[in-house]
């Protein structure tokens, strides 16, 4: 006679619930205990320089201190600038402006204990190997024994070798791990390019009149000079008087 099919998912999920609590109760017996201690801390600043050549959509250009041009592709939109006080997005930079990225990155050492401790009566053990316990629910849980794993039996530290059935033991297992935790604090800031400067004041115009050299006036004379003597002047006279008398006797004549 075939069993019913819902009859057999019934009994497959009790099955499954079993075997989820017996987990569940088996792990509730092992108490499990985790600290962690800082024994060291350690940070380094890195600080880089540039200044913005070129922006081309979310491509940014920079050349950095050392001279150097660094391409920055994909620039994410929610990068952002702090620039005095305002978040500045990759289309909000500006050729010329001055970038500063920061990254201080902080080492933490630390000790990480694990304390494991169990408590239940020897059902069967392989020394020096492994030990099944009977927990106090009644529940059988086998055990590795990690080397050199000591067990309390009636106040009395023994190895697995000292264990006999039937005895109630309690054992505790202490793992000790170094750690080391890296964290990383990026700081973004800028400064706008400096103001162009102002146009230079009007400048005075300056003139140059070329001169041309003139020959100076010359002063006139105080006196005129002397070119000839009266002898021409008395003879123009003579002349004259001669013609006067002349035309006289020629009117007596007619």
């Amino acid at each position: 006679m075939k069993r019913s099919t819902p009859k057999l998912a019934y009994q497959f999920l009790a099955v499954i619930a079993f075997c989820l609590l017996l987990a569940l109760s088996m792990n509730a017996q092992v108490q499990t205990e985790t600290s962690a201690t800082t024994t060291g801390k350690t940070t380094q600043v890195n600080v880089q320089r540039g200044e913005v050549v070129l922006v081309d959509g979310n491509d940014l250009v920079v050349k950095m201190e050392d001279g150097s041009i660094r391409h920055i592709p994909n620039v994410p939109e929610s990068a952002k600038v702090d620039v005095d006080g305002k978040q500045l997005g990759i289309h909000d930079l500006k050729p010329g402006m001055k970038l500063e990225h920061t990254v201080a990155t902080t080492s933490t050492e630390r000790m990480i204990t694990t304390v494991q401790s169990v408590t239940g009566k020897v059902w069967h053990v392989t020394p020096p190997t492994s030990v099944i316990l009977t927990l106090e629910d009644g529940t059988n849980q086998k055990f590795t024994i990690p080397k050199g794993q000591k067990f309390n039996v009636n106040g009395q530290m023994v190895d697995a070798w000292g264990l006999k059935k039937g005895m109630k033991v309690s054992a505790t297992k202490v793992v000790e791990e170094p750690e080391t935790v890296i964290e990383h604090e990026r700081t973004l800031t800028g400064k706008m390019p400096p103001p162009p400067p102002p146009p230079p004041a009007d400048m005075p115009i300056l003139v140059v009149l070329v001169m041309h050299p003139q020959n100076p006036a010359e002063p006139a004379p105080a006196e005129l000079p002397k070119t000839g003597s009266l002898l021409p002047l008395v003879g123009l006279l003579g002349i004259l008087c001669c013609g006067f008398s002349f035309a006289i006797r020629m009117f007596r004549w007619i």
